[in-house]
């Protein structure tokens, strides 16, 4: 299939699968959206950077290079892990060793 001739399918199928108001925004203008999207969810997640660039087929440093902006602002989340995982290493091994 020709790039002009699926470019015009995704066109199609995005009419079908949107409403009127969602056609008129950039919502999956380009089928990279959806991929965008994905990796972009799988961050705001918490996956961890290596799984999300083998996942996606990226590197590392690609992630940070294009979803900087997702990655950024997850110090929060990540500093309450961080938080989690030393009170359970104070609290020492759960399985009675």
């Amino acid at each position: 299939m020709r790039s002009t001739e699926y470019a015009e399918v995704w066109q199609l199928a995005r009419c079908q699968a949107l409403s009127n108001a969602d056609q008129g925004t950039p919502l999956a203008e380009v089928p990279y959206s959806l991929r965008h999207a994905c990796v972009s969810l799988w961050l705001r997640a918490g996956v961890d950077l290596v799984e999300v660039a083998r996942r996606a087929g990226h590197s590392v440093t690609v992630l940070y290079r294009f979803y900087a902006k997702v990655i950024k602002g997850r110090e929060e989340a990540d500093n309450a892990r961080i938080t989690r995982a030393l009170a359970s290493a104070e609290a020492g091994p759960s399985d009675g060793a």
